[in-house]
């Protein structure tokens, strides 16, 4: 027995764009790069309901990256944190975001805009538990 459903939330607020949303977080030459690394993912031969487009997905990582913040926050525009949240681990352990990222990098690179001289560390999320044993 096969159960389909007739009306499922429609996907079309991530294809369409407004006046007054907020920019992108990336242009479209940028996207165009790593557009192939994120192929959509077909509808099953069962059917159920159709994938969340990868683009708005990597929009809502790259806000939370640029914003900080936890994921509850990442604003309504974007698909659920959830969502966001399990394809950046996807993305992670099959080597995609790092292929991504370093196709951003090199194309920075080439055009003079990455500083390497600059570094900054972020100490917030290392665990000291019961005090720092002392430097010797």
């Amino acid at each position: 027995m096969q159960l389909t459903f007739v009306w499922w939330p429609s996907l079309a607020k991530y294809r369409t764009a407004s006046m007054t949303e907020p920019k992108s977080q990336l242009t479209e030459k940028q996207w165009s790069l790593i557009e192939n690394l994120f192929p959509q993912r077909p509808v099953g031969p069962a059917g159920g309901r159709p994938a969340i487009p990868p683009r708005p997905c990597l929009e809502g990582i790259l806000w939370l990256l640029r914003n900080g913040g936890r994921w509850k926050d990442l604003p309504e525009r974007f698909p659920s944190y959830a969502t966001c949240w399990r394809r950046l681990r996807d993305w992670t352990r099959s080597g995609v975001w790092q292929k991504a990222w370093g196709r951003l990098i090199r194309k920075l690179d080439r055009l003079g805009k990455v500083r390497w001289e600059q570094l900054l560390a972020d100490g917030t999320f290392s665990r000291a538990k019961k005090g720092v044993p002392r430097l010797g």
